[in-house]
This record gives structure tokens, C-alpha cells and sequence, in this order.
């Protein structure tokens, strides 16, 4: 926790420089351009193929404002008033799909991509057509414990901080540990269970100072500048999804306008932040997207404001995206993102440097096939290195650690859209692992142990078949089958999933689902090393099995209003194969050990896959979809998390917290000459049962001067329950031909001190307490032109 409150520390620091040299909003005296373009495409759901004649209408607009689209499926609405609009998109033979509260500003075409779903043809010849949703996610394939979200919504949340995981803070089920920290924990599960993925590849931990094994890290390294809107899973996954068992993130890169250079430039606390996009060639349709960021806590030391004679902590990341049509609206595109984490320090009591660094390139290909048909064909690269090199002086303990992979993708989709009732999706994954991992510490003049030198690589080979059938226009079943084989030591899983959607009556909406699901352990702890007591190592770990959790899920939601919905899921997870201590093992932990119960890093011990654990809980969520200038969430989940060690005890787990509850609220107001501009304000408060830890023993701590635990009682203390509130206003200020945006985010708002866990302090010989974050008001401030 050193690392993180030095961080914390530091960002207190940067803010204050923030706040006395001030952040102005530049001022213009022209004349306000009062309108803006509303632009995209509109495609077919299923097929991915774009739909003619479909109408977009601007709803409430005084002499009515709309489009059609060309035979590209592309539409332009011009001369779009600036603030909030709504629009209504319609085409015979489809599904109605609304677009809420869309944001129009005056320094960006606003761009869209709308899908919509096929209507049935009944028997007498009659369309049956329904509404495409609020919160429907994007991917078809999914029928229960998935949403959709957009960018405005990871902009516009308090405490999100264009962060995809502090944002899913607000939905069901979804709590965190660490405040410092973005990783998150669904349904009780361990946070190493989520699978990343962008542009339909899987991709390493997007974030800043990640731990080796960790799914998160301190800050986000995913700009808002470059996402679209994406989905987030929890449970039951489409056939499509492997090496998941606790939830995925399912971003999407957007394109950048292919008609218009547009910019941004955002300065805040967490760093400084510049983009642009903008069309390339002339009439060619192809567009390129950047953007940049790097800490406003480095710049400001960079340039002598402050000094921190403790050290330096600093990040920098960039993406991009090249979108390159081809004939038949197909297209290739080129991405990357790429992020640096730094962190060195040093005071009395020890030093240490730290980086975390990662970055992924990606190229895509889809070809649109005859009868409704694409083939999607993506290759990536990715690299993902993480260590640190330290010394605490009072023990003259050294350590090092390095760990690097390089992976190389290549993912084949097919897609076809039989008729209107069947749609079907096949495709392959192929993954190739080269990786260097070293760790190793020394204590005073002993012998240096080792405990991993592993140079090497693997291969993970994955494919899928699903199909979606609609049997009436009201009742839909996904079905599908995932397989993973793991080179390493040729584990091999068979993965059945299905899913169910009925639509019993208009605004009622059954749900089922189950699927096994499976997700490899970071592999470091297959390779670590075991002494085996005669001066040699032993790898007994490369031999564990695949972590398995087989899910199951029922849910109902009720709209019981245009703008709102109820939503309600119970249900049940079993996992086995979970990695334990091995038998014979006789350390005091032994016993009680799980790799459940880790976040990040990994064990140097022999285990087996004999574990087991379990998760179960209900969910209910009631939600008004942004109407009329004015939205609101609301969550509780009661759970109970639970696993089995090698002692045959079912214990809690280090997530077991039992209940977790989200209330979000939030309100514009639109003011100024002709009501340009727009202030906002939101306040969510979240509560959740206090974190987990394994006891102290404090006599035999003060007997052995150093941390002795109660390991027979692991995971057994609950420490008080946590309670934050977050507020965020904004301000946004349309002039010609830009927009400025001024928010402050006040994380805690509250100041209340959440405790983190307890500890052996050896200089008190007493238990001591370490908090979580304070208040911290993040000021922000954004330009685009």
C-alpha cells in the first residue's frame, strides 16, 4: 500500500497546483452557432449490412427534422439546434430503436452507428414489430446479465472519471476493495475472472500501475476520446466469450469523422490530454482517430512547479484508429493503444523502482458475403510488461521481479443471418504466448532464492459456434458451444451455453441462462518453482487444470413506463477446479489456501485443482433512462461468496461482503441566450460491507516481531462497512464553432474514512488501521473544436 498512498499523495499535490494557477475557460464574442449535424449509419443487427429508406426522426422538433438513409445506410440531419435531443428510428419490416438525450454540442458532429432488429412476419402476412430498448447491449447473441453502455454515461457519472470500471460501480452486483484502485469485483467473484476485450480481440489489462495478473490498476489507460458504445456481461456469456468467468468489457473504438477535422484538448488532474480525427484523402470515406494523454503530475514536475523529493510517479498513453471503407461497405481498419506507468520512490525505510507498461496493435478486415453474410478476420500483437526492483532497508531485504508477455491473436468470425428468425456465428481463436518471467529476493548476505526463470511460450487455441433463433416474435434462444485447449500442458474444456428472452406481454420480460465458462490462471503460477529440499526446483503447477465456474441466472424486467425499468436476476455460480494447496504441503497457510482469494500475483507453492468455491445472489435494479433532462439507477444486491480449501471447510472468501447498493441521480439544466448551454449535476452514493481479512494473532506477532496470522480463520473478519458519496457538476459553454466544458468531480465527498484493512505495526508492537482515500475534488476542464 506504500505505492498507493505515495500516489495519492501526489495527485493531492497536483490538484492544489491545479487550483492556484486556475483553469480558464477561453471567451469569444462571436456570434453562437446555434446548430449542429447529427450524422451515422444505420445496419441490420443481425447482418451487420447496412438498411435503406429507414427513417430518423428528430422527436419534438418544430417544423419536424429528419433523414433517410441512401443506399449506404448513411444519413445527415442538419441544422440540429444545440442541447438534448431524442430520435426515433424506423423502417418497415423493422424493429422501432430510439436514441435518448443525445448530446449536441457545437464544437462536434455528432456521429452514430444505430442497429436495428428484424420484425417477424406472422402468418397472415402482418409485421409484428416491438421497440429496441434502452440499455440492449450491442452484441445479439446476449439474452440475460448484459447491458450496453455509452461513452457520455463514462463521462457523465460521478466518480467515473471516463473510466469503464468506476463507471460499472453503478450497476448491479459490482463492487471494489481499494479506492485507489479501478479493479472490481462482480458478483463476489475474483477480479482476475474478467476478460478485456476491444474491437472483438482479446486485449491486456487497459489500465496504469496493473499488478502482474490483475485485471485493473490506479488509473485508467482507456481514453473517452476513442470508445464507442460497448457492453458489459456478468454472467452467462455468449458461446463467443472465452477465458472469462467473472464478467467482460466488450469496448469498441469509433471512427473518426470522415468529413470533418475535429480536435479536443482536456486538462485536468489526471493528466493532460489532446485528440484529433479527421478525414483522409478526399472523397474516399476513410477516417484516422488519435489521441494522446500524459500526467499532469509529471508535466508539473517536468516543468519545476513541484518537486517531490520522495520520488517520481508518472504515465503517459496513446490509441489510434485508422478506418479504411472497401467496396461492398467493407472496411480494414488499423488500431493500437499503448500506456507507460512509472513509480519510483525512496524514503528511510526502503526504495524501490516501478513500472507497469502495455500496448496492443490490432488490424481488422470485414468482407460482406452474399445472403446476409461477413467473414471478420482480426490479427493483434500485444506486450505486457510489469516489475519492480526494491530493498527495505530495516531487514536489508531485496527483491526483484520482471515479467513480460508477448502475445500474437489471430480471431476468424463468420456471420450469417439466415432469415429473420435465425442467425448463426462461427470463428476460431488462435493465441501465442512468448513470455520472460524473474523474480527473485534476497535477505542480508543469504543465498538468493529463486522463485520463477522461466523464458518460453504457449499457445491457446479457442473456437465457438453459436445460433440465435427466434422462435416467436416475443421468445428468443441463444444457444452455443466454446472450446479452449491450453498448449501448456494440453488442457482441454468443452463449454456449453444457452440462453433464453421471452417477451410474455408488452413491458414484461423473462430471462434465463447458463453456460460453463473457464478462464487460464496467469501463468506465472503454472511456471513457478517449488525447492524440492536437495538444492534443485520442481514446476508441479504446469499440470493444474482450467478454473471452471459453471453459471446459471433468471431474471424478469418490468417497464412499467417509457423512461423507466425494473430489472430483477437471481443466481447461482459453482466453481471448481480451483487451485489449492497441494496435499502434504505443511505451511501454516496450506490449509486454508485458494487461489480465489488472490487478485494479482501468484503462489510459490505446489498445488492441486481440487478447490472449489461458490457464488449466489439476487440483484434489483430500477432505472429511468435519461427523458426530459433528468435520470436516475438505483442497485442492491445481497450475496454470499463462499470456497472450499483444502481443510474441506466451506469458508467466506475475501469478496464475500455480502451486500453492495448504488444510488445515482442526475439533472441538466439548459441555460444561456437560446438555451445553448447546459449545466449537470449528479451524486452517487454507493454502500457495501466492509472488506475482508484473515485475523491477526497479536501475541505471537509480538513474540516473532513480525505479522503472525490466524490462518485457521481465514477470511473470517469483516471490517465496518463501506459508505461513499461522489458528486459531479459540470458546466458546458457553446460558442461558434466550439465547446467548453468545466466539471469537478468531488470523490468522497463526504470525507469519510473507509477502512482498507489492518496491520502489525512493529514499531507500536499494536494493530494499526490503514484507510482508503479522502475527499479528492478532480477539476477538469475540456475544449473541442
Amino acid at each position: 500500500m506504500y505505492f498507493k498512498s505515495l500516489t495519492c499523495k501526489r495527485l493531492h499535490l497536483a490538484l492544489l497546483c491545479l487550483l492556484a494557477g486556475g483553469l480558464s475557460a477561453p471567451v469569444w464574442s462571436q456570434t453562437i452557432a446555434m446548430t449542429q449535424t447529427i450524422k451515422g449509419v444505420v445496419v441490420d443487427h443481425a447482418a451487420e449490412t447496412p438498411i435503406i429508406a429507414a427513417s430518423i426522426m428528430l422527436l419534438g422538433s418544430d417544423p419536424a427534422q429528419g433523414d433517410a438513409t441512401d443506399e449506404n445506410g448513411q444519413f445527415r440531419i442538419t441544422d440540429v439546434p444545440l442541447g438534448r435531443h431524442s430520435l426515433r428510428i424506423s423502417c418497415l419490416g423493422y424493429e422501432d430503436a430510439y436514441v435518448h438525450e443525445l448530446e449536441v454540442g457545437s464544437g462536434k458532429e455528432v456521429i452514430l452507428r444505430i442497429q436495428l432488429s428484424e420484425a417477424l412476419t406472422a402468418l397472415d402476412e402482418v409485421v409484428v414489430k416491438a421497440d429496441r430498448l434502452n440499455g440492449t447491449p450491442n452484441n445479439e447473441m446476449a439474452s440475460v446479465s448484459a447491458r450496453s453502455f455509452s461513452v457520455e454515461q463514462t463521462k457523465r457519472y460521478a466518480a467515473a472519471v471516463n473510466d469503464p470500471a468506476r463507471m460499472a460501480l453503478s450497476f448491479a452486483g459490482v463492487n471494489t476493495q481499494d479506492d485507489a484502485g479501478n479493479e472490481i469485483v462482480i458478483r463476489g467473484n475474483s477480479p482476475r475472472g474478467l476478460l478485456w476485450r476491444m474491437e472483438g480481440i482479446e486485449i491486456p489489462s487497459p489500465n496504469h500501475f496493473s499488478d502482474q495478473g490483475a485485471s485493473g490498476g490506479g488509473i485508467s489507460a482507456l481514453s473517452v476520446n476513442m470508445l464507442a458504445n460497448s457492453d458489459f456481461l456478468v454472467s452467462a456469456f455468449p458461446a463467443e466469450y472465452g477465458n472469462a468467468t467473472s464478467g467482460v468489457f466488450d469496448l469498441r473504438l469509433r471512427n473518426g469523422n470522415n468529413e470533418k477535422r475535429e480536435y479536443a484538448f482536456q486538462a485536468g488532474v489526471m493528466g493532460i490530454d489532446a485528440a484529433a480525427e479527421g478525414p483522409i484523402g478526399k472523397g474516399q470515406k476513410a477516417s484516422y482517430l488519435a489521441n494522446y494523454r500524459y500526467s499532469t503530475l509529471a508535466l508539473l514536475e517536468n516543468m519545476g512547479v513541484i518537486e517531490l523529493s520522495s520520488g517520481i510517479t508518472s504515465f503517459q498513453d496513446a490509441a489510434f484508429k485508422v478506418h479504411l471503407p472497401t467496396a461492398g461497405n467493407g472496411y480494414w481498419s488499423v488500431w493500437g493503444m499503448g500506456g507507460l506507468s512509472i513509480d519510483n520512490a525512496k524514503d528511510s525505510l526502503e526504495y524501490y523502482d516501478y513500472f507497469s507498461h502495455r500496448g496492443v496493435l490490432g488490424v481488422n478486415n470485414r468482407t460482406y458475403l452474399p445472403n446476409d453474410a461477413y467473414l471478420e478476420t482480426i490479427v493483434s500483437y500485444s506486450v505486457n510488461t510489469q516489475g519492480d526492483e526494491g530493498t527495505y532497508v530495516p531487514t536489508e531485504l531485496q527483491t526483484k521481479e520482471a515479467f513480460t508477455s508477448e502475445s500474437l491473436r489471430a480471431n476468424v468470425l463468420y456471420n450469417r443471418k439466415l432469415d429473420a428468425r435465425n442467425t448463426i456465428r462461427v470463428g476460431a481463436i488462435g493465441s501465442r504466448i512468448a513470455y520472460n518471467f524473474e523474480e527473485w529476493e534476497q535477505q542480508g548476505e543469504t543465498p538468493r532464492q529463486t522463485l520463477i526463470d522461466e523464458l518460453g511460450n504457449t499457445t491457446i487455441w479457442q473456437a465457438y459456434a453459436q445460433w440465435k433463433h427466434r422462435l416467436t416474435p416475443t421468445l428468443h434462444l441463444n444457444a452455443g458451444l466454446h472450446g479452449t485447449l491450453l498448449a501448456l500442458d494440453n488442457q482441454a474444456t468443452l463449454e456449453p451455453r444457452v440462453g433464453l428472452r421471452w417477451n410474455w406481454k408488452p413491458g414484461h420480460t423473462v430471462s434465463a441462462g447458463a453456460g460453463l465458462h473457464s478462464r487460464m490462471d496467469p501463468l506465472p503460477l503454472y511456471l513457478g518453482r517449488v525447492a524440492t529440499g536437495d538444492g534443485t526446483y520442481a514446476q508441479p503447477n504446469r499440470q493444474l487444470e482450467l478454473p471452471k465456474a459453471a453459471h446459471g441466472v433468471v431474471g424478469y424486467e418490468w417497464r412499467f413506463h417509457p423512461q423507466w425499468r425494473l430489472q430483477t436476476e437471481v443466481y447461482y455460480q459453482h466453481l471448481y477446479h480451483v487451485p489449492i494447496a497441494a496435499p502434504g504441503v505443511s505451511t501454516p497457510y496450506a490449509p486454508t489456501l485458494s487461489a480465489i482469494n488472490i487478485d494479482s500475483g501468484y503462489f510459490v507453492d505446489s498445488l492441486s485443482s481440487d478447490g472449489t468455491g461458490r457464488n449466489y445472489g439476487m440483484e434489483l435494479t430500477v432505472e429511468r433512462f435519461f427523458v426530459g433532462g433528468w435520470y436516475a439507477l438505483a442497485t442492491t444486491a445481497l450475496y454470499h461468496s463462499t470456497y472450499t480449501p483444502r481443510d474441506g471447510i466451506a469458508r467466506s472468501t475475501r469478496y464475500d461482503g455480502r451486500y453492495v447498493a448504488s444510488a445515482l441521480v442526475g439533472k441538466e439544466w439548459a441555460v444561456g441566450k437560446r438555451s445553448a448551454n447546459i449545466i449537470g449535476a449528479n451524486i452517487r452514493v454507493n454502500l457495501s460491507g466492509g472488506n475482508r481479512q484473515t485475523p491477526l494473532d497479536l501475541e505471537a506477532s509480538r513474540s516473532a516481531n513480525q505479522a503472525v496470522y490466524q490462518f485457521n480463520r481465514a477470511w473470517d473478519e469483516q471490517l465496518a462497512g463501506y459508505a461513499r458519496a461522489d458528486v459531479r457538476v459540470s458546466y458546458r459553454i457553446n460558442k461558434r464553432k466550439t465547446s467548453s466544458i468545466l466539471s469537478l468531480d468531488i470523490q468522497n465527498a463526504t470525507n469519510r474514512e473507509n477502512v482498507y484493512g489492518t496491520f502489525y505495526d512493529d514499531s507500536t508492537q499494536g494493530i494499526s488501521t490503514e484507510l482508503q482515500l479522502g475527499l479528492i475534488p478532480i477539476l477538469n476542464y475540456r475544449l473541442e473544436f
